[in-house]
């Protein structure tokens, strides 16, 4: 191959170029103008990071990955354009739509991705001085992400030829078909509603339903279900229409932990059982951990079969399940130690028999029920 037989291809002297070297030179140029606005679009994201702005940030990482995509889209474009008058005539219509279409769905994939980074820098804490909740971000998110969806499909619809009034008009009359069709999801759609509106857990809360067998860790809340972790640690996915026909309990929002606990002390015990009740109490009322704001109780509460019960009734500041334990269990040994100290001891099951002996003279022993019984009492403790 000589200088001469090149001329031609480059479109040197009277010659144009040839369309296979100006769709190398579209190609070359795109991909060097990909890698230099990369590049450029990587120093501005990290000079962004040290800003306290968190917006800047997020635009321009939800804008790299559409805008190479739309790099490329164009630059194959009018490599397709330029090669249409060798292929075919038609060909240029069909780029033109392509890419008219690509433009659509770059643009609603960079407002998607606005939104997923807008509901990332705000159930972070990053844009906000206290993290939003993640339940009513996640809602948020989904119904704007919906509707960018919605309107770019829309978009590429009518840009095709078809009317959206009619396409409007056809779902306002299959919705009718695929309601009775569907009437379980939208059940499960608009109880998925409904929590999101009403609230009455979040993602993180332990929830339980004394109407079915339902407890655990919420992990998800979607459309259509809601996913709980038992404490199994098995995975639950309970339709969300269930929601609303159950009754639902919430104990992470419990303000106290109840301590409700009965102790008994000995029968023999019984002169020391007021001094050792007004002593526990004012060590439940003066404990640190107890919320003496509420009402605490340290009673006698009953004569048991082998025992004189009381019971000690108070709630605890925190709710975390653990520690709620720890100052239980604190509580418990106080009053042991309460118990002790006045020489008293907790009780427990005892009973009395009482022993027939034959050769025992009926002189040395009572009768219990009004009638001579040759029988020796004896106590056993069981």
């Amino acid at each position: 191959m000589t200088w001469e037989t090149i001329q031609p291809y480059l479109g040197l002297g009277d010659n144009q170029m040839h369309w296979i070297v100006k769709i190398f030179i579209v190609v070359f140029a795109t991909l060097l103008i990909n890698f230099v606005v990369n590049r450029i679009l990587m120093r501005v994201d990290d000079k962004l990071q040290r800003t306290r702005n968190p917006w800047d940030n997020m635009i321009v990482e939800a804008a790299m990955p559409p805008l190479r995509l739309f790099i490329w889209l164009i630059g194959l474009s009018i490599a397709a354009e330029i090669s249409d008058t060798q292929l075919d005539e038609n060909f240029a219509a069909i780029v033109l739509k392509v890419r008219e279409i690509g433009v659509i769905a770059i643009i609603a994939w960079f407002l998607l991705r606005c939104v997923k980074g807008v509901e990332s820098a705000m159930t972070s804490g990053r844009a906000t001085k206290q993290p939003v909740d993640y339940t009513t971000a996640s809602a948020i998110s989904k119904l704007l992400r919906a509707a960018v969806i919605i309107t770019s499909v829309l978009v590429i619809l009518q840009n095709m030829g078809y009317s959206i009034s009619g396409v409007l008009a056809f779902g306002g009359i299959g919705g009718i078909a695929v309601g009775f069709a569907a009437k379980d999801l939208l059940a499960n759609f608009f109880g998925g509603l409904m929590v999101y509106l009403d609230r009455p857990f979040k993602v993180g809360d332990w929830i339980r339903s004394p109407d079915q067998n339902i407890e655990g860790t919420v992990e998800h809340i979607g459309w259509r279900q809601t996913r709980i972790r038992t404490f199994d640690k098995r995975p639950l996915y309970v339709p969300n229409a269930t929601f609303s026909t159950i009754s639902v309990e919430n104990p992470s929002r419990m303000s106290h932990r109840r301590i409700n606990e009965t102790v008994g002390v000995r029968y023999s015990d019984f002169s020391k059982l007021s001094e050792i009740l007004s002593e526990i109490k004012d060590m439940v009322g003066q404990h640190e951990e107890i919320d003496s704001d509420e009402i605490y109780m340290v009673n006698f509460n009953q004569f048991g079969p082998s025992s004189l019960d009381f019971f000690i009734y108070a709630y605890t500041r925190t709710t975390n399940w653990a520690k709620y334990h720890e100052v239980k269990q604190d509580v418990l040994f106080q009053a042991m130690q309460i118990i002790e100290k006045h020489g008293a001891e907790v009780a427990f099951p005892t009973r009395t028999l009482h022993l027939f002996n034959e050769n025992a003279p009926t002189s040395e022993f009572e009768d219990l029920d009004g009638q001579s019984e040759n029988a020796a009492p004896k106590t056993e403790k069981a």
